[in-house]
């Protein structure tokens, strides 16, 4: 973002942007600013939208090679193309053709870089992966949020906050706008404000199942299974995110063995520093074969379950019951 913020500053734009990622809120606000910088809400001569993965590539290019109506750019921004999979030819060419007048912009949500038109965009334009940011970044965005709003919250509080909300930074903005509106004149944020307000999504609420069968809390994790199901969670995606928990307790464990910083070990592994030593705290409770048998056993499971030998929603309960009282190391 930093680099997009410094071409509009300096209106020193390149023909063609490219930007995608897991953070999708980093993605809207790149394409708005972009889009601001570039063109007039009144000019729509100039401007040209387009979405979708039916999109007519000879129409694309027709306009790109057009100049403008009494303006110094014409912009094209194309949304989820899928033209980054399948590189359209006309397209890959178009790249490297475009005239100065012209300026594109793609928004991506599937992004090969192995293809034709990733690599002619990285050449001539600017690509922006708009991954999350780290735990600094993060804190010091969501103060900044709430300084406009006259509020205050304490890290600690920050931290609660962001285990029970994630870190996708759209979620986090919707949470904190109705946290500021519940506080109404009040200046400080507190715990019970968090607990009374936000959203514990279901990512959060696998952590807290996790961490009950982690300490052999059989019938809480249970209850949390229970209400998972209640929220219209698909057992199988309940699996999945289970094991996905699993494989960071081992990852994360077996980098700390390696002496591996946490810093760089949630870099690596693309989890908030702050998370990590939860993640820790957790596999000290497990040898390696222990986490390796909970994988297999899981995988297991799966197949038992796509192949009809077992009930999903059965079969994932009888784990949970399995894991928080015969996995114990």
């Amino acid at each position: 973002m930093r680099t997009i913020n410094e071409h509009i500053k300096n209106k020193d734009f390149k023909p063609v942007y490219l930007i995608y990622g897991e953070e999708s809120y980093l993605c809207q606000q790149a394409k708005n600013k972009l889009k601001a910088a570039l063109s007039s809400p009144d000019d729509t001569m100039n401007y040209s939208y387009y979405e979708g993965k039916k999109i007519n590539t000879v129409e694309v290019v027709d306009l790109a090679m057009t100049l403008p109506f009494f303006q110094e750019k014409r912009l094209i921004l194309l949304e989820d193309t899928g033209f980054f999979k399948n590189s359209p030819d006309d397209i890959v060419q178009l790249i490297g053709d475009l005239p100065d007048t012209t300026c594109l912009i793609f928004v991506e949500q599937e992004v090969d870089k192995r293809s034709r038109l990733y690599k002619a965009v990285q050449k001539v334009g600017y690509v922006a992966n708009m991954t999350t940011p780290d735990e600094k970044t993060l804190f010091v965005w969501i103060a900044s949020l709430l300084k406009q709003e006259n509020k205050k919250i304490t890290e600690p509080v920050l931290r609660f906050f962001l285990e029970r909300t994630g870190t996708d930074m759209e979620h986090v903005k919707q949470e904190l706008d109705k946290l500021c509106a519940y506080t109404l004149e009040r200046e400080e944020i507190t715990k019970d404000d968090v607990l009374q307000i936000t959203t514990h999504i279901t990512t959060s609420k696998i952590f807290d199942m996790l961490e009950a069968i982690v300490r052999g809390n059989q019938k809480v994790a249970i209850d949390y299974y229970y209400d998972l199901l209640a929220l219209k969670e698909p057992p199988m995606r309940i699996l999945a995110l289970l094991v996905r928990q699993f494989n960071l307790i081992l990852q994360v464990k077996e980098m700390e063995q390696h002496s591996i910083p946490r810093n760089e070990i949630a870099k690596q592994v693309g989890i908030p520093s702050f998370v990590v030593n939860k993640y820790l705290d957790q596999g000290r409770r497990y040898d390696r074969k222990s986490l390796t048998n909970i994988l297999l056993t899981c995988a297991n499971t799966e197949e038992a379950v796509k192949t009809g030998r077992l009930n999903d929603s059965i079969a994932v309960e009888l784990l949970i019951v399995q894991f928080s009282s015969t996995w114990q190391s």
